[in-house]
């Protein structure tokens, strides 16, 4: 029997969102960080030396190095595409941050190319996999609701340029408050309802210059490229209908709101941005009174960003499908683009593509056990 050991990972793209990666991916023993790369290559080795990785460098080195198997792309979404390509050129799986690419042509030459080599893509959001999502897919296939009929979502706040020391990529094209926030929701519910068949939206830019409100760069001002308010309807090849809205305009922070309402009663869920919270079912009708809730109990343990690369590794090494998949990650993207060209056009667009069904994770499935 060949002896296993931990799946070596690089990461390339060092900014804010590597924090939350490199805290997960240090933890789980079944992965091993080997090497840190960006474009600037001192915030590269700051990102390294916090987190007690080896070395680090350029995206050229952490392709070079011999021990990644795995490579984290957290890179801008407009290189998305380019860097998860030049991964697999490499000889490298690939996870990537969302979204998986800015148009569906690039997204799917990068398939057909994991296709052809016989790697594997991986794709965010993996909040799918935490206990709040596990949690409430158990909660629907278990029929506590009935039927699910329809869903109803909202995030909205003031905008990265509030918080973001460097905003502008979230303002430009792949991004804005569909292509950033709408995978965590819309990934969500296509779990939950099965593929998107056909939406309708409309849209708006309140602004189109924003300042940075924070950080060293604080009052500089930048072009916004996107909406930054999309509201959309979502019909599914269940016959469920969802509405949403994305929005970067509301001085009211309302987000991580999901409702799905079915024949016999309402699930709320938690946030999708995040990998647990509170999932409570109402089913008396209330006609004018408080509602009552019953919470359900959270089933599965938390892992927190990079659950999905974790859950790469370890089919690599077991030989069957990971679950957050880059075919799933193309429909969320291709549903996407479809609110985006509805927005332009005015018109209900229809899709082609169809998501994999996605499993239920194990109840007793550790992160933080040694499995390789």
């Amino acid at each position: 029997m060949t002896a296993q050991h931990p799946v070596g990972v690089g990461i390339i793209g060092a900014g804010n969102i590597s924090d939350q990666y490199l805290t997960s991916l240090t933890s789980f023993p079944d992965l091993r960080v080997v090497v840190v790369g960006d474009l600037d290559t001192a915030r590269a080795e700051t990102q390294a030396r916090k987190y007690g990785v080896a070395q680090w460098g350029t995206a050229a080195d952490v392709l070079a190095h011999p021990d990644t198997e795995i490579v984290v792309n957290l890179t801008v979404p407009a290189v998305h595409a380019e860097v998860s390509s030049a991964i697999l050129t490499a000889g490298r799986h690939v996870w990537s941050e969302k979204p998986l690419a800015v148009d569906r042509a690039e997204a799917r030459a990068l398939l057909d190319q994991a296709a052809e080599t016989g790697l594997r893509v991986g794709v965010a959001p993996d909040t799918i996999l935490g206990p709040g999502l596990q949690t409430a897919l158990r909660a629907v296939a278990r029929g506590d609701i009935g039927i699910p009929l329809s869903a109803q979502t909202v995030m909205q706040y003031a905008g990265p340029d509030q918080w973001h020391p460097n905003p502008e990529f979230l303002f430009a094209k792949g991004a804005g408050p569909l292509f950033d926030m709408g995978p965590y929701y819309l990934t969500a519910l296509v779990c939950l309802f099965g593929s998107v068949s056909r939406v309708a939206a409309l849209g708006s830019t309140a602004r189109t210059v924003r300042t940075i409100r924070s950080g060293e760069r604080a009052g500089t001002e930048f072009t916004v490229a996107v909406p930054t308010h999309v509201s959309a309807l979502t019909q599914f090849e269940g016959g469920g209908v969802g509405q949403s809205v994305f929005s970067f305009d509301s001085p009211l922070t309302r987000t991580g709101f999901v409702e799905i309402t079915g024949t016999e009663g309402t699930l709320v869920l938690p946030d999708p941005n995040t990998f647990a919270g509170e999932v409570r079912i109402t089913r008396v009708p209330q006609g004018g009174r408080d509602a009552e809730w019953e919470s359900v109990p959270l089933v599965g343990v938390e892992g927190g960003r990079g659950l999905g690369v974790l859950d790469m590794a370890r089919a690599v090494r077991g030989g069957h499908p990971h679950i957050a998949s880059g075919e799933l990650g193309y429909h969320v993207l291709d549903t996407m683009l479809a609110i985006d060209d509805a927005v332009t056009s005015g018109e209900t667009v229809h899709l082609t593509s169809t998501a994999p069904a996605i499993p239920l994770v194990p109840e007793d499935r550790d992160p933080r056990a040694t499995t390789l």
